[in-house]
């Protein structure tokens, strides 16, 4: 089996479940140690013991990426326990959905404080790193959703449309540092909340879907992998949609 990313180490946000948990086995096949975040942490443990047994180095630390000073925390023990970090994929991220007429300011204050201002303090804190080295990959996780918009999920979408910019002007100010970042948005995604939607409620679903059927995390983290590795070096500032065919 190839190795290509054998000794490079990467941060992957919300590691401890769902796509998240995907990507960091993938990249665990391909020889890349691992820095695997989550508020879960003994979830988050189980994620790293079975990236050990694939033979990388892992090492789960507590983070809240809404919070700066947690992640600073899990940045400086990555370091200490790795020295450098190549790669970051910020995945971690919340929903909390309701029409807006409905939505409080404290749900949409949690959703962008997570989802956006999560990706803003873990990519700031690994960054220097980066230019120090003039390498690194940064991939952040938003969603079809927004791309497309969804009916009560306004805070959401704005939270995933917001790392589309972010992406593409950082894209802009560290590219002659020879650092990528690069977007994925997924679909529907299979997860333990689709596989117990009801029969007429999922064929719904597959309707919006060309390929008709759902994604999973397997087809999300073979992009990720692609996209930190070499054979992405000329690709960045781009937002690819994982997503059956339904953006397109």
């Amino acid at each position: 089996m190839s190795r290509e990313m054998e000794g490079r180490v990467c941060l992957v946000t919300g590691a401890s479940q769902g796509i998240g948990e995907s990507i960091a086995l993938r990249l665990a096949e391909e020889g890349c140690n691992l820095v695997l975040g989550s508020r879960r942490q003994e979830a988050c443990e189980r994620t790293a013991q079975a990236a050990r047994e694939l033979g990388v180095d892992a090492l789960a630390v507590e983070l809240d990426v809404s919070s700066m000073s947690s992640v600073q925390e899990a940045v400086e023990s990555a370091n200490a326990h790795f020295e450098e970090i190549d790669f970051l994929v910020n995945n971690a991220g919340i929903a909390r959905d309701n029409l807006l007429v409905r939505l409080s300011p404290e749900a949409w204050a949690e959703t962008m404080q997570t989802n956006l201002m999560g990706v803003y303090h873990c990519t700031k804190a690994v960054l220097r790193s980066m230019l120090r080295q003039r390498h690194g990959r940064v991939v952040s996780i938003s969603s079809v959703v927004g791309l497309l918009g969804n009916p009560g999920q306004t805070a959401y979408a704005a939270s995933k449309a917001g790392i589309h910019g972010f992406t593409k002007s950082l894209a802009r100010e560290v590219a002659s540092r020879n650092i990528t970042v690069n977007a994925v948005a997924p679909g529907y995604i299979s997860t333990e909340m689709t596989a117990g939607l009801p029969d007429e409620a999922r064929e719904r679903l597959l309707e919006q879907i060309p390929l008709e059927r759902l994604g999973t995390g397997a087809d999300v983290a073979g992009v990720v992998r692609f996209l930190l590795s070499e054979e992405a070096a000329y690709i960045t500032g781009q937002v690819i949609s994982v997503d059956g065919g339904m953006n397109m």
